[in-house]
């Protein structure tokens, strides 16, 4: 009787942690798409690429992470130093970029390893 009522009890808190873990790392990801209708006519945007130049990708970020965090309901608490998102740029190339300084206009840098080139169907 006793071991029923234990294994009945870890069950349940097996389900418990699964569903809060499963929640904080599905909170955690941010992704913004240049097609998006807030991003598609921002001029820095419109031509980057996972190939352009590093400083170009850094602009455009941060202009997207500034439109992000001023659009959300929490602004001060949106995209904070250290956080990260993925951008999807206008060819469809992506990419991890981190926020280094919300108040810089290079204020983001783009994770090494993390630039996957546009799909055959996209371009």
């Amino acid at each position: 009787m006793n071991y029923r009522r234990m294994l009945r009890g870890a069950r349940f808190w097996f389900w418990v942690v699964l569903f809060v873990a499963y929640g904080a790392g599905a909170v955690g990801i941010v992704i913004l798409d240049t097609m998006e209708g807030r991003f598609r006519d921002l001029p820095k945007v419109q031509l980057t690429s996972v190939k352009s130049d590093p400083d170009v990708r850094r602009a455009s970020a941060s202009e997207m992470a500034a439109i992000h965090r001023a659009q959300s309901g929490m602004p001060f608490s949106t995209l904070q130093p250290g956080s990260t998102f993925q951008v999807v740029w206008p060819d469809g190339s992506t990419e991890t970029v981190m926020v280094v300084s919300p108040a810089s206009t290079l204020g983001t840098e783009p994770v090494q390893g993390t630039q996957q080139g546009a799909t055959e169907g996209q371009e």
